[in-house]
């Protein structure tokens, strides 16, 4: 039993679990209405094997660090071996490469690309700034395409568009809470553009990336995707974003403000999408 404690505390499930979700979003956003069983349980659990092979992964690679930040995690506490951790590794990406195939070639290209970019940052790139950033959120946005792909609609308009969304408040989101946790990423030789150039300018390039996102989101209706009753969720998203960057910028001596108005940003997004969903499926 304490060995598969320790197995599933590996996986953190909340995490694949959300990239999962992403995936149905994507879908939802392709057909308008939820996809079919088969559809849905592949495409969710496909991601969900991907993302938590990588987790996994971020043990493996960051035994030694969490002998000291983190020795209750599984690895550090004896309750797993680093090579049982890897072997699961392995199987979780065995299964999630498996379940892309049968969805269809495409699926199978970024669940593949989706895992070696998560090997690559839990290689080499965890501390490396800016491209360990871009990293994770380009994985972020994925996920939204990937539910696209899922169901056969690669090219859709609004899936793209709100998997660079997504994409971009990961990224900014990312660069702001590097800006938080700079005395944490010092003592680990974090190469973070709040390290590099100070907390302020990281603050400023974040709110600077919601800005463009608040942009980004009026490209839909002038180029004529969606219908006016879009503006509803639109306007909360871009509420919900506007305000707490523009706060962030005013919280560079308060660690504990910044980190409250990074998780308004996240909130206020989803609440957003979520109304658009609703729309979505209420126009079906």
């Amino acid at each position: 039993m304490n060995k598969i404690k320790g197995l599933t505390g590996l996986l953190r499930s909340e995490l694949p679990f959300c990239a999962g979700v992403c995936v149905v979003t994507g879908q939802i956003l392709a057909l308008g209405r939820f996809a079919s069983f088969y559809e849905t349980v592949f495409g969710f659990l496909s991601v969900f094997f991907i993302s938590a092979s990588i987790l996994v992964l971020n043990d493996y690679f960051d035994v030694e660090t969490d002998k000291l930040n983190a020795p209750h995690r599984p690895i550090p506490s004896n309750m797993v071996t680093p090579l049982e951790a890897l072997l699961l590794s392995m199987a979780l990406m065995v299964f999630g490469i498996t379940l892309s195939y049968l969805i269809s070639i495409i699926a199978l290209l970024i669940s593949i690309i989706l895992f070696i970019i998560g090997f690559l940052y839990n290689r080499n790139y965890k501390k490396s700034g800016l491209p360990g950033n871009l990293m994770v959120s380009f994985s972020v946005g994925m996920t939204f395409i990937y539910g696209g792909v899922s169901v056969g609609s690669p090219l859709n308009n609004i899936v793209w568009l709100f998997g660079a969304i997504a994409a971009l408040i990961d990224l900014g989101e990312e660069i702001a809470a590097d800006a938080m946790d700079m005395q944490g990423d010092l003592l680990i030789n974090s190469r973070s553009l709040a390290i590099k150039y100070g907390k302020k300018v990281a603050l400023r390039i974040s709110s600077y990336i919601f800005i463009f996102v608040i942009l980004l989101t009026s490209v839909p209706f002038i180029v004529g995707w969606l219908p006016a009753i879009y503006l509803i969720p639109i306007a909360i998203m871009d509420l919900a974003i506007a305000y707490p960057s523009l706060r962030l910028l005013g919280s560079v001596d308060d660690v504990n403000a910044g980190r409250k108005y990074i998780r308004w940003i996240y909130l206020g997004a989803t609440l957003g999408l979520l109304v658009f969903i609703l729309i979505r499926l209420l126009e079906a």
